[in-house]
């Protein structure tokens, strides 16, 4: 097995399997996350014809929203936990659920039916972005999985982008039904191209022994559960939290918001909806991409990804403050994209982070913990700010008062988080647990 000096950073070695297909591979996960993200925004998009077929109030929707989250931390944490199924299939068994569990909303059900649909595709869909950030991870250097990571997180914006004008013709043309039938089947031809394309995996994962000996992290050798009391998890926790704060009230509430509380006609805020989303790209591939410039010139991985990303995020909670303050114009839809563009960077700059310091064989469950965490705030955020809206004088009062809330519980998670997340000191403890635990 590889060894190192304690805390003396190790340059990761090219990888016998990181060949030219690895970034075939991240344009499809990046497709994976981009449906992933279509189908929480196609909810979102026909939330008044969904409210008003299946007589909804306010926090009804809001419960529904809520629901995609009460087994996702089960799942996440679960199902990451299973490291014998090999990548190629378990992508492809995540892309099955995922079908399968939308099937009972392609034709007319009733609001049990859809709360229970919601349930069952969160349990299966929890693992997917611990999945695919272990899979960044293993065929990357670390100067380039921010960037990798990022464009695989930048399909949480391009799907629903690209679905939002598409999926929103469907709903006013049809039914929100339709829009669910277009998502399974595209579905169905990611599922055909992922097998059709990746290599040859069997179902149980067997690493070849010179991929153990490649990882840079390989020499670190702790008991899982000590991973879970570095400060390090908690700053990534809280770092993921405070994302998907925002993340969360984006797919269940952006477009009622926009309809409801400013005023705009649904054909318009399926137009204005793809704004934040759009810039999210942009902003996603480019902190990537930065991060690993700033790792490349001396700065520590604390910095880099730690710093770096809770800025963000800050930046986005003061956003979201502020626009709960200022009239309807220009001035608070900037302040609306700024907030809800920003979020995702949690999710792959400081992911990497997290690679730094993580053997590969424990990526995958440590991923799985921090996303099990996080996803407590898809429980709550949708369900309480229904709650609040419903509560409000009206309905522009109540997004205010929710958002102010929200906003507030943001930047103190990012602040938090990013003191806590500290790769290079996570790295340092764990190689000297390593050494005295093979001394004793």
């Amino acid at each position: 097995m590889a060894s190192a000096e304690i805390g003396t950073p190790v340059v990761s070695p090219p990888l016998p399997h990181r060949d030219r297909k690895a970034w075939g591979v991240v344009i499809l996960l990046f497709a994976f996350f981009t449906l992933n993200f279509a189908d929480k925004a196609a909810v979102g998009l026909a939330s008044q014809q969904i409210r008003h077929d299946l007589g909804l109030s306010a926090g009804d929707f809001g419960l529904v929203g809520s629901a995609f989250f009460w087994l996702f931390a089960v799942g996440a944490v679960g199902l990451s936990a299973m490291r014998w199924i090999s990548t190629k299939w378990a992508a492809a068994i995540l892309m099955f659920t995922w079908v399968a569990s939308m099937l009972p909303l392609a034709v007319p059900t009733t609001f049990g039916v859809l709360l229970v649909s919601r349930i069952v595709l969160g349990f299966f869909e929890g693992p997917t972005h611990a999945l695919c950030q272990s899979v960044v991870a293993d065929r990357f250097p670390k100067e380039k999985r921010a960037f990798a990571g990022s464009i695989v997180n930048a399909g949480s914006s391009v799907g629903p982008l690209i679905s939002a004008p598409a999926l929103t013709w469907v709903i006013v043309s049809h039914s929100w039904n339709a829009a669910f039938v277009v998502l399974i089947a595209v579905g169905i031809v990611w599922l055909v191209v992922w097998l059709c394309y990746v290599e040859r995996q069997p179902l149980r994962k067997r690493p070849a022994a010179e991929e153990v000996e490649a990882d840079p992290n390989g020499h670190i050798d702790v008991p899982f559960l000590r991973l879970l009391r570095l400060p390090s998890f908690w700053g990534l926790s809280l770092m993921s939290f405070a994302g998907y704060l925002i993340t969360s009230l984006k797919v269940a509430w952006l477009p009622a918001f926009l309809g409801e509380g400013l005023g705009y006609s649904p054909t318009t805020v399926g137009w204005l909806v793809t704004l934040p989303y759009a810039t999210a790209i942009v902003v996603l591939v480019a902190s990537g991409y930065l991060s690993g410039r700033f790792l490349a010139r001396g700065w520590s991985s604390r910095a880099a990804r730690g710093y770096f990303s809770g800025a963000l995020i800050v930046f986005a909670g003061l956003s979201m403050i502020a626009f709960t303050s200022v009239g309807p114009g220009t001035l608070q839809l900037v302040l609306v994209i700024c907030t809800f563009s920003i979020n995702s960077v949690a999710f792959s700059v400081a992911f990497a982070g997290a690679s730094d310091f993580l053997p590969q064989r424990q990526r995958a469950a440590f991923f799985g913990c921090v996303i099990g965490f996080y996803s407590l705030a898809g429980i709550i955020a949708p369900y309480a700010l229904g709650l609040i809206v419903q509560a409000g004088p009206t309905a522009s009062a109540g997004y205010a008062n929710g958002f102010l809330v929200v906003g507030i519980a943001i930047c103190a998670c990012a602040v938090v988080g990013a003191r806590l997340l500290n790769p290079e000191a996570a790295r340092r403890a764990l190689e000297t647990e390593t050494a005295m635990r093979r001394a004793s």
